[in-house]
């Protein structure tokens, strides 16, 4: 089987084995790693009765040679344990004329889970077979969802740091929550007066900051990422994405070889990436149908081949979509423009600098998979009160930006192809604005309350990971802002 090695997008790193890749995160030109090289799952008619663990080894395998079929069953086996409230992982669910792959089991009740649960384990070992002594020290901002399930995930980790930085007001009360009551020994979390933007932008100059990587080193420490910016977490994101396939298959759903839609709520694009990566694989794909919310810029890309950051973000229910720059759409530039890393570097310096690019006519044609849609407030509400009241069936703000989307696409295209939707957290992470969609009574309840009334009006039960959230003591109360991160990190690490 042929190795994969790891290349910058931005060209300055050739041929990285995984395992240096794994440790460093971002390369070190601040370009992102992609794969040498896909592999083919090979024939899923075969595959249809691999359950969740069986899969995930086939595929993250073919990625990290460098690891043993035992190492990384190990670290799988320990990932996807009763952490999960289903044993089916990733279930999904036929409801609404689509099929809802639900991605919020894991311990945090959010995609973010379904790899961030297994990083660390990749993490360590690559250091271990790095023969690295450093402490690695964990940065990640995050829109809400990454930075509760990057603190989960690492937790009293051994030798490792963790500090996730998050918009004071740009998450939920009840992503906010999650975070600050987070305990562990090696854990920090950091509230910017900003958005989240600021907050990856500041991880970014960190990470890019020469000086600051000399003292962190000096000191035993070296930087990495838990951000969809880390192949660690990027890769193992295709797993669920073959699984929701194989269970149509499997249930009888599709034939062998039949294409599917595939929709995902989208702000960072690294989810939808990982679909798009899936396609290279061997997964049969009609469209990829990346759904924003009014902070619409990948919609704009998609539809003009300009993706212009200058805009106001907009705050919105759906908050871990609250996104104007796009971290991993650097990769899909990477394999559009055929590899070309100096395209992809002049385009990144372009959007520093000027605050957008156009990418040339010759490679728009090269993104003929996708298709972008956006959904207002209102949109997202009525999804949500229209998929619930018809179907039974309760979803959160942002799969219902990623169903209102869809069900628009449809009406436009009339395309009738099977389609998954990516849910990607649960309703009770974002009760007050699931509440006003199903026409509750949410004036003078705090977000708390509003789970119970929404676990008693739906008779669903409130969620383990948030029950009795409110009551948790604060661990992580510090706020700065955007221009002092750096200081406030190096008061943490106290160099």
């Amino acid at each position: 089987m042929k190795n994969v090695m790891f290349n910058s997008t931005r060209g300055g790193d050739i041929n990285v084995p995984s395992i240096k890749a794994l440790v460093r995160g971002i390369a070190c030109d601040g370009g992102l790693y992609v794969p040498t090289y896909f592999h083919n799952i090979g024939d899923l008619s075969r595959l249809a009765n691999l359950d969740y663990k069986s899969l995930a080894l086939k595929i993250i395998r073919t990625f990290f040679p460098e690891f043993s079929e035992e190492e990384i069953s190990n670290y799988i086996e320990s990932a996807y344990d009763t952490k999960f409230s289903t044993p089916q992982i990733a279930p999904v669910v036929n409801r609404a004329g689509v099929y809802f792959l639900e991605l919020f089991h894991g311990p945090t009740l959010a995609f973010k889970d379904m790899a961030l649960t297994l990083l660390p384990y990749l993490l360590m070992g690559a250091s271990k077979k790095s023969n690295n002594p450093a402490e690695i020290v964990i940065l990640t901002a995050t829109s809400g969802d990454t930075g509760k399930a990057a603190l989960e995930a690492f937790k009293d980790v051994e030798n490792t740091k963790i500090i996730v930085l998050f918009p004071s007001e740009g998450v939920s009360e009840i992503q906010k929550r999650q975070m600050v009551t987070q305990e562990g020994n090696n854990t920090f979390v950091i509230a910017i007066k900003g958005c989240f933007d600021d907050a990856q932008n500041a991880v970014k100059q960190i990470f890019g900051d020469e000086e600051f990587n000399n003292i962190a080193k000096n000191r035993g420490y070296i930087l990495s990422s838990a951000n969809s910016i880390n192949i660690g977490r990027l890769i193992p994101q295709t797993v669920y994405y073959f699984y929701a396939y194989l269970q149509m298959l499997k249930a009888g759903e599709l034939t062998a070889k039949e294409k599917v839609n595939i929709v995902v709520p989208t702000g960072n694009f690294g989810n939808i990436l990982a679909a798009y990566y899936c396609t290279k694989m061997g997964l049969p794909v009609n469209r990829l149908i990346c759904a924003s919310n009014e902070n619409n810029v990948l919609y704009d890309f998609f539809k003009t081949g300009v993706y212009d950051g200058r805009r106001t973000l907009r705050p919105t229910i759906s908050p871990s979509m609250d996104i104007i720059i796009s971290s991993n759409l650097e990769r899909l530039l990477y394999d559009i423009s055929g590899e070309d890393a100096e395209f992809v570097k002049s385009t990144m310096e372009d959007l520093n600098e000027k605050g957008y690019y156009e990418i040339p006519d010759k490679f728009k044609n090269n993104m003929d998979i996708f298709y972008g849609g956006y959904a207002d407030e209102s949109d997202t509400l009525a999804a949500i009160e229209d998929v619930y009241n018809k179907n039974d069936y309760l979803i959160d703000t942002h799969t219902a930006v990623a169903y209102s989307v869809y069900k628009n696409y449809l009406n436009i295209t009339k395309d009738n192809t099977k389609t998954i939707v990516a849910s990607t957290a649960s309703p009770f992470k974002f009760t007050r604005s699931v509440c006003d969609a199903l026409k509750m009574d949410t004036k003078n309840a705090t977000d708390f309350e509003l789970i119970k009334l929404l676990s008693r009006e739906t008779k669903i039960p409130i969620p383990t990971p948030i029950y009795n959230l409110e009551t948790k003591p604060i661990f992580h109360n510090i706020l700065c802002e955007r221009d002092d991160v750096r200081d406030t990190i190096k008061n943490i690490l106290e160099i």
